[in-house]
């Protein structure tokens, strides 16, 4: 396994709509490899998502891992590694909640985007089994995020309020205070 070069805003890979895998792809070896190399990037990168495009693959794929309920988001669910195969979202209500979001692919920048807060996530496993889950608050933020890269769209474009973004040192500093 290999940590990956994450690219950043402006490669043109992060404004395309990545391809769906096709069933025989899905139990294959380069795409097994790919998810290996991705979590490791992903733990190497200590984020908490991280989809392929993001790393140079125009493909539906991404990982998502949330091993503690208190980070840097502050008081969040927890997710085990999960690895999401053409995953798609079924909103289950309009009620939205606004989160600071960050991306790897966006490093240093933070943004306060309103997301729907209840929301039904279908996707794939590795061996092309389907699966369900509902989710709300934050881990739905987490996922329309990561799915966001699989259609060519990132976080700042979901900013409404451009005054809402600010360097990941001035978010600390002037957002999180009480």
């Amino acid at each position: 396994m290999a940590v990956l070069e994450i690219v950043r805003m402006g490669h043109p890979v992060l404004r395309q709509a990545a391809r769906a895998l096709l069933d025989d792809e899905i139990g294959g070896r380069d795409i097994a490899e790919l998810v290996g190399d991705m979590v490791e990037t992903l733990h190497a990168s200590s984020g908490i998502g991280l989809a392929a495009p993001q790393v140079n693959r125009s493909i539906q794929l991404a990982v998502i891992e949330i091993v503690e309920s208190a980070s840097r988001y502050g008081e969040i669910d927890t997710l085990p590694l999960t690895i999401f195969v053409n995953p798609s979202i079924t909103l289950l209500s309009e009620e939205t909640a606004g989160h600071w979001e960050g991306c790897l692919s966006i490093p240093a920048i933070r943004g306060f985007v309103e997301r729907p807060q209840h929301i039904e996530v279908s996707y794939q496993d590795l061996c092309g089994k389907a699966h369900n889950m509902v989710l709300e608050g934050f881990l739905a933020t987490v996922m329309q995020h990561e799915f966001d890269h699989l259609a060519g769209t990132l976080f700042i474009d979901r900013v409404k309020d451009t005054r809402l973004l600010s360097f990941e040192e001035e978010y600390l500093t002037y957002q999180t205070q009480p």
